[in-house]
C-alpha cells in the first residue's frame, strides 16, 4: 500500500477546532513535523480537512 508523507507548513493558531484536532489525528505536533501514513481514504479526508495546512508527498 502507498504511503504519504504529511508535514505541518503552518501554524494551527487562529484554525477551527475541528482542524486543530485533525492535525492531532493525523499525528502533526509543531510546524516542520513530518509524519507517514498509508494512503487509505479515512486518511485522505483528514488531509483535505487541513490542506491548507499541510504538504503531501507519495513515498515509494
Amino acid at each position: 500500500m502507498p504511503t504519504l508523507k504529511v508535514t505541518q507548513t503552518r501554524s494551527e493558531i487562529g484554525c477551527k477546532q475541528n482542524q486543530r484536532d485533525t492535525l492531532r489525528s493525523l499525528g502533526l505536533k509543531r510546524i516542520g513535523h513530518s509524519v507517514e501514513q498509508q494512503d487509505r481514504p479515512e486518511i485522505r479526508g483528514m488531509i483535505t480537512t487541513v490542506i491548507h495546512l499541510v504538504t503531501v508527498e507519495e513515498v515509494d
